[in-house]
């Protein structure tokens, strides 16, 4: 941002120019891939990897960001991944290459990928990705250089998903089949274009022993967490991917008779606006499902760096979802988050409950933001409020986190789980005593010395009882005495 776009954001969105300097002033570069220090990682010592990471600037650079940032040569394979994975979804998506070209391609792109020298010098001239493409051999040189673990990985991943792609590709090519027709058909492409991509991270996270060994087996909120990303994606991509004649929502949804719509680009015409965020409502909906999954996930992470990666994108997509609720803007344009926002939110993706938090504001303003007349008003309630019972469930809002390190958690005095919580410790703490007091008792009597008697409240029974067999005792001895007395008397 230059001077004068500072200037303006300080006179137009002060609070934001505030976000913004703040991040600029404090967020600290993690790595710098470029330092000498880093080479025998990072690889930047080397053209072809110097070349890869530039790519990588080119295709994404807010991906690019996080990637970067991650720990050891853990950053070079997840690029490396993230390139091979772009340049197959390049051939995917470029509707200028025929089918009969397209499909051994696609089928066999893993292999392709570890052939040294092979490049494709035939994508559109449109394509915003085609250069790296014209220069795959270099990508390829760095693949066959990794290590054979994650190498494998990479393949293995990149074999299923251009599968997948050929699949798809080839039914709108030759069935004419314009539309998704089904939401499962709909998960099973995002599957394929983004779950794998998350099958694979985990398993990647896992060869690296930067993460537990069992998290690559975790697959179905592995694949939660790419297709949270996706659908985000092509939920806010709307009218960019119409304009292009991609249509990727599914028509079960957007084709219902309640919405009225016979083709997907009608929903930004004019006098479309309601029935158009009722479908949106419902895209959003479906994506939301994800949520609490993607969540699960972050909670499993332990590397800071990893978890940073995965965190990020993954508050972005709850954020850009929320700015698309109900906003009629979507239809018309692409709409991002402002850069403020973008920002606050890499400070504030540090920890799992930081997440949460972020998670938890964002459906609370979905769910404001709903309106009766919305046929999916009440599933959106059911789905936020998911989001909250997680949240409740794992991260109980009573507990107040101390703001410096060392010191204990403190609680809500107002909210009634503090008594219960205080009840239940003391009680705890009873059952601690008790338990230790037998403990010694146990002890005392091991070592051949008399247990002492347990003290008994109040006088007990068997006291009673001696007491009054001594009184019988004497009454009838004095009766006894008293009768001798008397017979004895009468005799003299």
């Amino acid at each position: 941002m230059g001077a004068t776009a500072w200037l303006t954001l300080l006179l137009t969105h002060p609070l934001e120019f505030r976000t913004l300097l703040q991040f600029w002033l404090f967020h600290e570069q993690k790595r710098d891939i470029t330092s000498m220090k880093e080479h025998a990682t990072s690889g930047w010592d080397r053209q072809t990897m110097r070349r890869c990471w530039e790519f990588l600037d080119m295709t994404s650079r807010s991906f690019s960001a996080v990637i970067k940032e991650v720990e050891g040569d853990l950053a070079r394979t997840i690029c490396m991944f993230y390139l091979v994975l772009r340049g197959l979804d390049t051939i995917e998506d470029d509707m200028t290459i025929s089918d009969d070209v397209k499909q051994p391609i696609l089928r066999s792109f893993h292999k392709l990928t570890i052939t040294p020298g092979w490049t494709y010098n035939d994508s559109g001239p449109n394509e915003k990705d085609r250069q790296l493409l014209v220069e795959y051999d270099k990508v390829i040189e760095e693949v066959n250089l990794l290590d054979p673990e994650y190498k494998s990985i990479i393949l293995d991943i990149t074999e299923k998903m251009e599968n997948g792609m050929a699949d798809f590709a080839h039914r709108a090519a030759t069935a004419g089949a314009t539309y998704i027709d089904k939401v499962e058909d709909y998960d099973l492409y995002c599957h394929y274009v983004a779950g794998l991509v998350g099958e694979g991270l985990s398993r990647l996270f896992s060869a690296s022993k930067k993460e537990v060994s069992w998290l690559g087996t975790q697959l179905e909120i592995s694949n939660s967490m790419g297709l949270l990303l996706q659908k985000t994606n092509i939920i806010r991509d709307y009218r960019e991917d119409c304009d292009d004649k991609r249509y990727f929502w599914p028509k079960e949804i957007w084709g219902k008779k309640e919405y009225g719509f016979r083709e997907m680009k009608d929903m930004y015409l004019p006098g479309a606006e309601e029935r158009a965020q009722w479908v949106q409502s419902e895209m959003i909906l479906d994506a939301m499902r994800h949520l609490t999954d993607a969540l699960d996930y972050l909670r499993l992470l332990k590397n800071q760096s990893v978890f940073t990666f995965c965190a990020i994108p993954a508050t972005m997509a709850i954020a850009t979802l929320d700015l698309c609720f109900m906003n009629p803007a979507m239809f018309q344009r692409n709409v991002k988050i402002r850069k403020a926002e973008a920002a606050s939110l890499i400070m504030r993706s540090v920890n799992p409950r930081d997440v949460a938090e972020i998670f938890r504001h964002h459906c609370r303003s979905i769910h404001a933001k709903a309106v009766p007349e919305d046929p999916n008003f009440l599933r959106i309630s059911v789905a936020c409020g998911k989001v909250e019972q997680w949240c409740e469930h794992n991260f109980p809002s009573f507990v107040r986190m101390p703001s410096t390190a060392g010191n204990p958690p403190t609680f809500d005095p107002e909210d009634a789980r503090t008594s219960i919580l205080k009840k239940s410790q003391e009680i705890d703490q009873t059952i601690t005593q008790r338990k230790r007091v037998a403990q010694l008792q146990e002890k005392q009597g091991s070592n051949g010395e008399v247990k002492p008697a347990l003290v008994q409240q109040g006088v007990p029974w068997e006291l009673f009882a001696v007491v009054g067999a001594i009184f019988a005792i004497l009454l009838i001895s004095i009766l006894g005495v008293v009768w001798i007395v008397v017979m004895f008397s009468d005799k003299f």
